[in-house]
């Protein structure tokens, strides 16, 4: 996800750049009175890009259920950008309650941000001491030490063996339960720390609890299944010839992206011996734009978290 970004027309700083910038502003072919849809503004380096291009008629709408990102737009003086503290799952209910029923493109940069990675009292870093929270919404919902005191070990083992694909999810988990029971797990360094223990084997270059904490993250808020219920709504949202741009951080999302722009630019299936003529069939929604986009070596000097991420690009037809 995004990172923050100076101001249109003023020098960004140095860290927290968005991942793949200008790779999504093109796929976009933004229009100068066209509008958009950031669903996941973060700290607005997609969205200032997109509004440097647009015209005094264009107009983007910045989505976030993060309510840091949420001020941190709402301190972007521009007319042309309205901010919606919404997750994107919401996004065809929140566009026709603002009076929009199509628009010209649509980004959705999947995962977690820099400055939620990096802001040790969210609770996402294992190599950050802070409370077990992991919520994209802070205002709502579960933390992740609440769920961790109250699942039982086949839950827990389930969440780790599924979001996270870790081998070692059942072990891990009765870890956990052990730990518990003598006293809460409350940091995200204890939890770290008992995965650490859980886990007998060591990857070069990986901590062994990268994949729990992804997968608790995950479970937590939904995001496989938010991001499984905003696709459809991003194909009735779209005009002909809008562009729907998915950036995605981990196989599991990404095979989610891939299946659909795939699925959706072959058409409905229809069962081989039924006697329909071509004219007949349904037709394609989606047309696939180019191959996968993965970061440039350039890219990946200045920003090694861009190193899992793959860009996706298709056309409403």
């Amino acid at each position: 996800m995004s990172g923050p970004i100076a101001a249109a027309g003023t020098p960004a700083p140095a860290a927290h750049l968005p991942v793949m910038l200008a790779e999504a502003i093109e796929a976009l072919q933004v229009q100068p009175d066209g509008i958009y849809v950031d669903c996941t503004f973060g700290r607005g380096g997609h969205s200032r890009a997109i509004l440097q291009r647009l015209g005094s008629a264009g107009r983007v709408i910045a989505m976030d259920k993060d309510i840091d990102a949420i001020a941190a737009a709402h301190t972007l003086a521009d007319r042309r950008l309205d901010v919606l503290h919404e997750g994107y799952a919401q996004m065809a209910a929140a566009l026709h309650r603002a009076g929009i029923e199509h628009v010209n493109g649509i980004l959705l940069d999947l995962g977690i941000s820099s400055p939620q990675l990096d802001t040790a009292a969210r609770g996402f870093s294992f190599s950050l001491g802070g409370p077990l929270d992991m919520r994209m919404d802070q205002s709502r919902g579960e933390t992740a030490a609440e769920w961790l005191a109250g699942a039982d070990e086949a839950e827990i083992s389930a969440v780790i063996k599924t979001f996270g694909e870790e081998r070692y999810a059942k072990r891990i988990a009765r870890t956990i339960v052990e730990a518990r029971a003598l006293q809460p797990i409350a940091t995200t360094q204890e939890l770290a720390a008992l995965v650490a223990k859980a886990v007998p084997t060591r990857e070069p270059h990986h901590h062994p609890a990268t994949r729990t904490f992804q997968a608790i993250r995950i479970y937590l808020n939904r995001e496989l299944e938010e991001l499984s219920a905003v696709l459809p709504q991003c194909i009735a949202m779209l005009m002909a010839l809008g562009r729907l741009v998915v950036i995605s951080f981990h196989s599991l999302e990404d095979r989610i992206v891939k299946r659909f722009m795939r699925d959706n630019a072959r058409g409905d299936a229809m069962p081989s011996r039924l006697p329909l003529r071509a004219a007949e069939l349904p037709k394609p929604r989606l047309r696939l734009i180019g191959k996968a986009i993965r970061a440039s070596a350039a890219e990946l000097v200045m920003n090694p978290r861009s190193r899992s991420a793959t860009l996706r690009v298709a056309e409403r037809i």
